[in-house]
């Protein structure tokens, strides 16, 4: 895989030069008249995503599903690349080593592309004389622009396939990739616009700028498809702007959905055969689209919901017992009751080990979608305590759930010595964590962690419950023998603690939803089976090159189809046919194979809840680990770092952060500083953030 990885990054990277440009026309050329039509472009380009895809399928079968081992403590403490912030302020946030090696390529490719294509396009000018050096500069310089973003295009769809085979390879969670793809959005956007800028500029000194942006050629580029391409690329890439992001989700959310309109007329606007060059990351995406379409169609039931007085609440949702998650899971939820469009992201707080049928999340209240949801839980809440238990009412609360997703392996339980920095609700991941390593302790499973901090930032003391009262002993008694836990909390917009100092304020009472369909999150999702999940990736991508090949013999060429922009429809529709095809026939043989052990045991789904309620409501009574709470003040992350630092010596040190960009930089930037200066018998800090604002 990665001897294919490197041949291919070096084949795109030395396409601008005309020897390897000429031998990609050469084979192209050869290909392309052939019975199997665009198949030879499409795997020169996209082959080796198939390649690598269909390998990592193999090779994560081959390894199987294997327990977390404890490593080997290393003698001394080591840097890692990916784990070693560089960058903690700039336009793309906190940049570790790996990712700025990675962008360092990026900028070197994107110089020397533009430097060789100018050279090109400056030596064509006697060639195009007649229609004047400044046009012939400007249509040429917009067709190289359009050239590397067709590249970078290539990549786009990649990292936004959530339950992707080659996120689970590389062990990036989708919310990772997302960054990653907002980069390339970045980049691919710019360019096409200078692409569109540089013709419009051209057409505006011809004086045909109607003529031009209206023409529709059949056996050339069709402009017209390009200009509606653009205009919607242009639309979603303003409205994916930070600014109107933040101040408006569901402009930016509705938007996006012209990513459809981008496609269709960009197939249309270049053809098939420049088409064919992105169709294999598309084409993992609209796999992974669909699959998830299928996954969120089957309803969820809730199974309980409680609300805190700080506007937070906690659902239990139905899971089967096989369907695998970790701590740092995430899972996608819609609330039909609520909304049939929205969906929204949370991070799970419960562990695997805490409870096969069920899985918890918590939601802090803050938006439109997220009161509907508290004032909805509340009301059932009502109407359960006003009647008798035994002429209980009929209610119901039904949710559809896609995921879950996120890191192939635990990396929580990787480290030694753990420190987990998290600002308001970014607690809710660490609660999963906490609780997923003292139910390894205390079922003498793998689990490294010996020493863990908690540092946590709230504005108020009403949401000190989610943590305070837990009751850490009922999952692992005398866990304290076996684990050095210290939570240090920080109450930053209260000068002195409340007057019921010391009793912490309840959950309300907990609404259980009456559940007689007994309906659990659906298997159906990338991240599953691995089997079951690569022959949904195997089979579609046989069936696209064999339909693309029945379609060229008996249609295109004897019907003698030669019209480039509806060639390049056609094998956008081969793709989506495809997909809907040979993956729902996967689809179908994987629900079937599923739905046989689909009903869980009601007794071992009651038992699970039960715990998971028992856990949440009491609180500790003895001090079996250290808890400091501090007032009017905001955690000194010097101060914090620098004491870890000498108490713990040179140890790796996992520091894992959940909250706001602000918080998610000056922890970075302490772990920057530590690692920068450090000294021999000093830890190293390896930064690992959670998505807070996804």
């Amino acid at each position: 895989m990665l001897f294919v990885l490197i041949a291919w990054i070096a084949f795109l990277l030395l396409l601008p030069s005309e020897s390897v440009s000429q031998l990609s026309e050469n084979y192209v050329d050869a290909t392309s008249g052939s019975v199997f039509w665009v198949t030879g472009n499409m795997f020169l380009y996209g082959g080796p995503i198939f390649i690598i895809a269909f390998l990592g399928i193999l090779y994560l079968r081959i390894s199987g599903h294997q327990e977390f081992q404890e490593k080997k403590k290393p003698k001394n403490a080591s840097f890692r690349l990916w784990t070693f912030p560089v960058i903690v302020d700039g336009p793309f946030g906190v940049v570790t080593a790996a990712e700025l090696i990675v962008i360092l390529i990026v900028v070197v490719y994107l110089i020397w592309a533009v430097s060789v294509y100018a050279v090109q396009n400056y030596n064509l000018i006697p060639y195009y004389e007649s229609q004047g050096k400044r046009n012939v500069m400007l249509k040429h310089t917009g067709l190289r622009f359009g050239s590397i973003g067709l590249i970078c295009l290539v990549f786009l769809f990649l990292p936004v396939a959530r339950g992707s085979i080659l996120l689970r390879l590389t062990n990036i969670p989708f919310e990772h990739a997302i960054r990653y793809h907002v980069w390339l959005g970045h980049l691919t956007m710019t360019l096409f616009t200078l692409h569109g800028l540089c013709y419009f500029y051209s057409w505006i000194l011809e004086d045909r700028v109607i003529h031009q942006v209206l023409d529709w050629k059949n056996y050339k580029i069709a402009n017209l498809p390009g200009v509606i391409s653009l205009s919607a690329g242009l639309l979603m890439w303003v409205t994916s702007l930070p600014p109107v992001r933040r101040i408006n989700f569901e402009l930016f959310f509705y938007t996006h959905q012209l990513y459809i309109v981008f496609v269709v007329f960009f197939a249309m606007h270049v053809g098939d055969v420049l088409f064919s060059t992105i169709a294999a990351g598309l084409f993992l995406y609209m796999l992974d689209r669909f699959l998830r379409f299928v996954q969120s169609r089957k309803t969820v039931d809730v199974l309980s919901a409680k609300c805190l007085p700080s506007g937070t609440l906690e659902l239990v949702i139905s899971k089967p017992q096989d369907l695998e998650y970790n701590a740092l899971s995430w899972v996608f939820l819609q609330v039909r009751d609520i909304s049939w469009l929205q969906w929204h992201p949370f991070s799970v707080s419960s562990c695997p080990l805490s409870g096969d049928h069920h899985v918890s999340i918590l939601i802090k209240v803050l938006g439109n979608w997220t009161n509907k949801l508290k004032g909805h839980v509340l009301s059932a809440n009502e109407d359960q305590t006003e009647v008798d238990a035994l002429i209980r009412p009929n209610l119901k609360l039904q949710a559809s759930v896609e995921g879950p997703y996120g890191h192939e392996s635990p990396y929580h339980l990787m480290y030694e010595n753990l420190v987990l920095v998290a600002g308001g609700i970014g607690i809710s991941p660490f609660v999963a964590i906490l609780s997923d390593i003292l139910h390894r302790v205390n079922d003498s499973k793998p689990c490294m962690p010996r020493n863990v901090t908690i540092i946590w930032a709230v504005k108020t003391s009403e949401e000190l419950p989610l943590v305070h009262s837990l009751d850490l002993n009922s999952m692992c008694p005398n866990f304290y023998n076996r684990l050095n836990l210290e939570i240090q909390t920080y109450v930053t917009q209260e000068s002195e603690p409340p007057l019921e100092e010391g009793d912490l304020q309840k959950y309300i009472s907990p609404c259980d939803f009456l559940s007689p369909s007994r309906s659990s999150m659906s298997r159906l999702v990338g991240t599953g089976n691995i089997m079951w999940a690569g022959a949904y990736v195997v089979v579609p991508a046989i069936g696209l090159f064999v339909s693309l090949t029945l379609l060229n013999v008996l249609y295109i060429i004897p019907y003698n189809v030669s019209y480039r922009w509806y060639k390049g429809l056609l094998l956008l529709i081969c793709m989506v046919t495809s997909v809907i095809i040979f993956g729902g026939l996967v689809i179908g043989l994987w629900s079937r194979k599923t739905s046989s052990s689909e009903n869980s045991q009601d007794e071992k789904k009651s038992i699970g809840i039960q715990h998971s309620e028992s856990t949440s409501q009491k609180t500790s009574s003895d001090e079996s680990c250290i808890k400091t709470i501090k007032y009017g003040q905001r955690p000194d992350m010097k101060e914090v770092f620098g004491n870890i630092a000498s108490r713990w010596g040179n140890v790796d040190i996992g520091v894992i952060v959940c909250g706001p960009s602000t918080l998610r930089a000056s922890v970075a930037e302490e772990c920057r500083s530590k690692n920068f200066g450090r000294k021999c018998n000093s830890p190293i800090f390896h930064f690992n953030s959670h998505s807070f604002d996804l």
